[in-house]
């Protein structure tokens, strides 16, 4: 289960993409010329992603795509997974085996690397596929396939609505295949930590909780969802009716029973479940831990490492927050101003509707003034819009505090940015801006949205990514901000220098959970000691760093890679620097791993300087 959730997401490093098995052609095809080479490798990469997305139907609809798979859902068993990881490194050897990289154009030979170090990468973490946990707060179907309805489905026509409706029916068997192998991982001691299931057990019965599960008033998710949906379509209202009435047999006769299943496995597991919370528990943990660095940063750093640049960047940052309190003539020492930060209520939203409207309403004027300078900075701008939501109420309690969801590709979705405002506490007025530039504009909306725009990329570049990239580009979006003029209030300037040390933190304390066997309680400790961040919003993220080991460590990585380069040029080309022109460079060929990315823009300085 946990290979669909995140094989389907941008952030997704370990999952293998599921591809049907290749055969060797080969022997059809004459490797004499560098434009027949192009030619065919343009048509094997285009083969490898149809094959993919006929063995998924989640990723054809997360692309928009509408077809006779539009209903189902795709396999999420073991087995599935290992059939996906023989397809991939059989393409791999027919790749290696039919082209010549010396004989392809520049832009093929890069895809060629690219796809060699996707499906390395994927190798190296299927070593350790059964390590990742099937349902946590984080990940898993109790929440992300009714978020994937929700979210994903689109009902156009009644057609639609049916296969909408046979999802529904077929959640039974997709939630009982992750049921099945959760219990093949807890039986083998992969089991989230105890404080885990509360959160998942908590999302499950707020899915069921509502009509028609319960005789309440207030509306089941899934519910609301189709019933809102079909009530949109042109259809006769006897035609309506019998829609809903085939949802709520498929709510009740499928969904109902998987979800109290699910329920009573992670009550079985909850009591067996031990409270040590870093991955260096399991068996190998240290090549588990090493493996999703790797993955993650794109480098060769080890947990020594990053904890050694984690503690140097944040003396970095906290040297940079004693400037802010200089500016707004704060009187104390750095753990003051936190306190103060933390706890005065101009800071903060109501924890109210109308203060989740004034939320809202701040990030849309962040949106606003922020699009209005982006022709400035960059020369390739994204087409498809950018839409602001609140988390849906059934998993605002266990989602993160704010993340983005990309358009499909066809534009009939648009980008959207989520913020999660179930306690207001948790989000602070003085970080609404440096969220919003690094979830939309110029951070992951931007550049996520070029990337699935590139019209002369194989498909696996398009919608595939490298999280020291995507992640490093958000972070550097920040700042970038900065550099546009905008934060003008230096206590929102104080919020983007409170994200970024949430950043270096992580470096901190991702090691110190998983590397230095760290307890949550000591991670905990850590962030409040040295930053501003709401006690809510410490103990999600560090929950969140325990489910989720190692990508956390990517932000700060990437972000440190792309300032030093952008630093490089223009020490290098002095008045030749143009900064429209650097954004190009970095973002025109879509994410691909930090060394590669130094080769572009090394190459770009040189040719500038000619």
């Amino acid at each position: 289960m946990r290979h669909f959730m995140l094989a389907v997401s941008f952030a997704a490093l370990l999952a293998s993409p599921a591809v049907a098995q290749h055969h060797d052609h080969s022997a059809m095809v004459a490797p004499a010329q560098p434009a027949d080479q192009d030619a065919a490798i343009s048509k094997f990469f285009e083969d490898y992603d149809a094959a993919q997305l006929a063995r998924s139907p989640l990723s054809k609809s997360y692309r928009g795509i509408k077809d006779a798979d539009y209903g189902k859902w795709d396999d999420f068993t073991d087995a599935a997974e290992k059939r996906d990881y023989e397809a991939d490194q059989a393409a791999l050897a027919e790749m290696r085996k039919r082209f010549d990289p010396a004989k392809l154009s520049p832009a093929n030979r890069l895809s060629f690397r690219l796809f060699e170090k996707k499906i390395e990468r994927s190798a190296a973490a299927y070593k350790y596929s059964d390590y990742g946990y099937a349902f946590d707060q984080m990940n898993g179907a109790q929440s992300q396939l009714p978020a994937f309805l929700i979210n994903i489905h689109r009902v156009d026509s009644k057609a639609d609505a049916e296969a909408y409706i046979s999802r529904l029916q077929g959640m039974g068997t997709a939630m009982r295949q992750a049921i099945a192998q959760s219990k093949v991982r807890a039986d083998k001691g992969i089991m989230p930590p105890k404080w885990v299931y509360p959160y998942v057990i908590a999302d499950a019965k707020n899915v069921i909780a509502g009509f028609p599960f319960t005789r309440i008033a207030t509306e089941a998710p899934l519910y609301a969802d189709i019933k809102a949906k079909v009530e949109k379509l042109d259809l006769p209202q006897a035609e309506k009716d019998a829609l809903l009435k085939s949802a709520t047999d498929a709510l009740l006769g499928s969904v109902k029973p998987a979800y109290v299943e699910l329920v009573a496995e992670m009550e079985r597991q909850e009591k067996l479940a031990g409270t040590d919370d870093g991955v260096w528990r399991f068996k190998d943990g240290a090549g588990y831990y090493a493996t999703l660095l790797k993955n993650y940063t794109t480098t060769d750093m080890d947990g020594a490492q990053i904890h050694a640049l984690g503690l140097q960047q944040v003396d970095r940052i906290h040297d940079e927050v004693r400037e802010i309190m200089k500016r707004v003539g704060f009187a104390g020492d750095l753990q003051a101003f936190f306190k103060f930060m933390r706890e005065d209520p101009r800071f903060y939203a109501p924890n109210t509707d109308e203060g989740r409207a004034l939320y809202l309403a701040e990030t849309e004027k962040a949106k606003a003034d922020v699009t209005a300078l982006l022709p400035q900075y960059f020369g390739i701008l994204p087409k498809a819009p950018l839409v602001v939501k609140r988390v849906e109420p059934f998993r605002e309690k266990s989602a993160g505090k704010a993340f983005y969801q990309g358009p499909s590709p066809d534009g009939s979705r648009p980008g959207t940015y989520y913020a999660n405002l179930y306690d207001m506490a948790d989000m602070p007025l003085f970080e609404v801006e440096a969220l919003f530039y690094h979830e939309g504009l110029p951070g992951h909306h931007l550049q996520r949205t070029i990337q699935t725009e590139l019209t002369d990329v194989p498909p696996f570049r398009r919608f595939g990514g490298f999280t020291a990239y995507t992640e490093g580009w958000g972070l550097y979006s920040e700042k970038l901000a900065k550099d546009m003029g905008l934060y003008k209030d230096p206590y929102r300037d104080f919020g983007r220098l409170q994200l970024e040390l949430h950043r270096a933190i992580r470096l901190v304390v991702d090691s110190g959970l998983h590397y230095k066997k760290w307890t949550r309680e000591q991670a905990i400790k850590y962030v409040a000691d040295n930053s501003a961040d709401a006690p809510g919003g410490i103990v999600k993220a560090i929950e969140r760093y325990i489910v989720y080991p190692g990508q956390a460590t990517a932000y700060m990585v990437g972000r440190l890679k792309i300032s030093e380069l952008r630093d490089k040029a223009q020490k290098e080309l002095g008045p030749k620097f143009d900064m429209r022109a650097f954004h190009d460079v970095v973002l025109k060929d879509g994410p691909v791993p930090l060394d590669v990315l130094e080769e572009q823009v090394n190459r770009w300085i040189a040719s500038q300087k000619g």
